[in-house]
């Protein structure tokens, strides 16, 4: 899909404020997290056994099947749980100063239940989405966010790894953006919040 499209579809939805939160949200914590999985990557190599790097896989799996257990959630609580999982990731940061193979458990595990929360919360989002813009079009937006924040953390990796930031470094700054992160999604809970009592009936 071309630039020019997206540039289109972005006009059509800068004015609704809430779209745009749950967008920004939505880039900063898959970019948080994609600049920081090589690193973690590497101390898998390292640290773990195969057996429990399959265990995460398989766990992060699950989502698919575990789906209807969610089914009656209320969307702003699944973004409750979401900096709930946020606050614990910058506080397992501190682990790394500590022991690498804790640090490295413990990150897995958030990144797994992040993984797992955020499949769960699409499905929810989606059903509220499709009464502000059209499901196609908002799956494509959702689609070139994940993209570009994936490619940007990615990016910013390399970048991080040529300067020889080294892994406390990076963890500083992307603590620092965590609670950036932290402020946005906590603004788009009180949002979803609000419209989740004013329309009971869309959730």
């Amino acid at each position: 899909m071309s630039l020019k499209h997206y540039r289109i579809l972005y006009n059509r939805v800068r004015d609704d404020g809430l779209v745009k939160l749950q967008a920004a949200v939505l880039f900063m914590v898959v970019y948080i997290d994609w600049t920081l999985m090589p690193f973690v990557t590497k101390l898998e190599g390292l640290y773990l056994p195969v057996y429990m790097i399959s265990v995460y896989m398989l766990a992060g799996a699950s989502d698919g099947l575990i789906q209807p257990l969610f089914k009656r959630v209320k969307l702003h609580r699944i973004y409750l749980f979401v900096i709930f999982l946020d606050l614990v990731q910058m506080g397992s940061y501190l682990l790394s100063g500590y022991d690498l193979v804790l640090f490295t458990y413990a990150i897995l595990t958030v990144f797994t239940l992040q993984a797992v929360t955020f499949e769960v919360a699409r499905i929810h989002t989606i059903a509220f989405m499709q009464h502000r813009i059209d499901l196609k079009e908002y799956l494509m937006l959702r689609s070139f966010i994940v993209s570009s924040a994936i490619i940007l953390g990615a990016g910013s990796a390399i970048v991080l790894d040529a300067l020889d930031a080294g892994l406390k470094m990076t963890l500083v700054i992307l603590a620092s953006l965590g609670m950036v992160s932290i402020i946005m999604e906590y603004r788009l809970y009180i949002r979803f919040k609000t419209v989740t009592k004013a329309q009971p009936s869309l959730f």
